[in-house]
């Protein structure tokens, strides 16, 4: 029977793994940045080592949010307590949520080039991203049917609801090098391992409840897909690398500064699919349930009775996911101590994007940012990220919504869900990143410089010349 972990999946997937763009850490020139922005350079001449990498060191972010029913949402987080009886019901409210995560497991960086500034890098990930618009009614029958006893009340699209979750790991190489002193390119071609997904559209649904009939009419139609059916099925070896679900993404980058200084870096972020195995499920569903004896029938039983129509004629079959492609475009320029960058994220598949407006201020190895962003999904932030960063070491720690996760955590610690206001939301990113090896040298400061011989042109600038010499 599916539980209620098959519906809030979404919220549950929200309170454990959570992550934003950060987009403070963007044209910072560190491991993520060139991981995330593959014709970013993250070696430095005369400076830094020749390898990079974070040494299995931290190096993730946690962020998410919802919007509609806080008052609710904060007593489940912080008091453990899912009461629905405040909920309006029969409005037509429709809630939101989504969250995103990225976190680098792994990572290793090879400067190869002086003469392009040519760069290699590998990386390990775990992925998840998911987004879903759900109605009171929905959270509202996974507490008790009582919740809808009153006579003669009908619900129509009751437990609309359209979203979907997915988890992966992503194993990745980028390379990146200069055209020319103002021009660089970059790109990131990702093998990917599918861990779990879930996705629901119901597009019809129906809820009669009545104490006086002592009875209880619903119905459901739309589709389910799914990579499980029952939290029962769900073991660590689900979470494993084993490409039982391959998939492959593809990320293409490049930027360019002009005589004046302004900054300009535009990306094309993780455009792929996953191919989930035929042990999968897909289930187009349509139907109903009665229940006669309702006072005598347990919620529970009520509640997998419902739940069970998306699911209980499902059919064993592969079938294709879109990853969660963005599109990123970033302008910049740099005023001595002061760097204003404007940054305009946008999902290509799935709802959401984002607008940011990143404030740098930088003295020495430390740098302070300030971050206002609006989300496409209506949701305003303030985030903030602190920097110390070397030649060789470099160590960060910020959140892309500062004030929420503040309260949040607040009333999380003092288990009181009335510390906090307004939609709910939580973020946090950290990572540390270390270079080591031989000092990457300029060639009149050393005798040998590793990839300078013999001297042949890059990569890009070979593919740009075919076609320059086809025309």
């Amino acid at each position: 029977m599916v539980k209620k972990a098959l519906l809030l999946c979404f919220l549950a997937l929200s309170v454990q793994q959570l992550q934003a763009q950060q987009f403070g850490m963007f044209n910072t020139k560190t491991l993520f940045d060139s991981f995330e922005n593959p014709a970013q350079k993250s070696f430095t001449l005369d400076s830094s080592r020749k390898f990079a990498s974070n040494f299995f060191l931290p190096y993730f972010g946690i962020n998410g949010a919802n919007e509609g029913n806080p008052e609710f949402i904060r007593r489940v987080i912080n008091e453990d307590v899912y009461n629905t009886s405040n909920l309006p019901l029969g409005t037509g409210q429709i809630n939101t949520l989504y969250q995103n995560s990225n976190v680098y497991l792994l990572t290793l960086k090879i400067f190869q080039s002086y003469k392009h500034q040519q760069e290699l890098g590998f990386a390990w990930q775990l992925r998840t991203d998911g987004n879903v618009k759900y109605t009171n009614e929905t959270l509202a029958i996974l507490d008790s049917y009582t919740r809808f006893l009153a006579d003669g009340s009908e619900y129509d699209d009751a437990f609309n609801t359209k979203g979907y979750a997915q988890s992966y790991h992503q194993f990745s190489m980028t390379y990146r090098e200069n055209y020319n002193k103002r021009l660089s390119f970059g790109a990131k071609i990702s093998l990917l391992s599918g861990t779990s997904y879930n996705r629901l559209k119901i597009t019809d649904s129906y809820l009669q409840v009545s104490s006086q009939l002592n009875q209880l009419n619903a119905r459901l139609s739309g589709v389910y897909k799914g990579s499980f059916l029952n939290t029962d099925e769900l073991s660590t070896k689900t979470f494993m690398p084993t490409f039982k679900n391959p998939g492959l993404s593809f990320g293409f980058g490049t930027s360019y500064t002009s005589k004046s200084g302004l900054f300009l870096m535009a990306n094309i972020k993780d455009l792929g699919f996953i191919r989930w195995s035929k042990s999968s499920y897909i289930n187009n569903f349509g139907g109903t349930v009665t229940i006669n004896d309702l006072a005598g029938t347990p919620s529970s039983v009520v509640e997998d009775r419902i739940t069970d129509l998306a699911t209980d004629d499902a059919i064993n079959k592969g079938f294709f996911s879109p990853t969660n492609a963005k599109i990123d475009v970033m302008a910049s320029r740099t005023f001595g101590f002061y760097s204003p960058s404007l940054i305009v994220s946008k999902n290509l598949f799935y709802r959401g994007g984002d607008i940011a407006f990143v404030n740098k201020f930088r003295y020495e190895g430390f740098s302070l940012s300030a971050t206002p962003t609006y989300n496409l999904n209506n949701f305003f932030m303030i985030g903030t990220q602190g920097m110390y960063q070397t030649p060789n070491f470099e160590v960060f720690l910020g959140s892309d919504d500062l004030f929420k996760t503040s309260s949040q955590l607040n009333g999380f610690l003092k288990n009181d869900a009335t510390i906090g206001k307004g939609y709910n939301g939580a973020s946090v990113y950290l990572g540390v990143g270390i270079k080591f090896g031989n000092t990457v040298e300029h060639p009149q400061n050393s005798s040998y410089m590793p990839g300078l011989e013999p001297e042949r042109p890059g990569f890009f600038r070979r593919i740009f010349s075919v076609f320059s010499k086809k025309r």
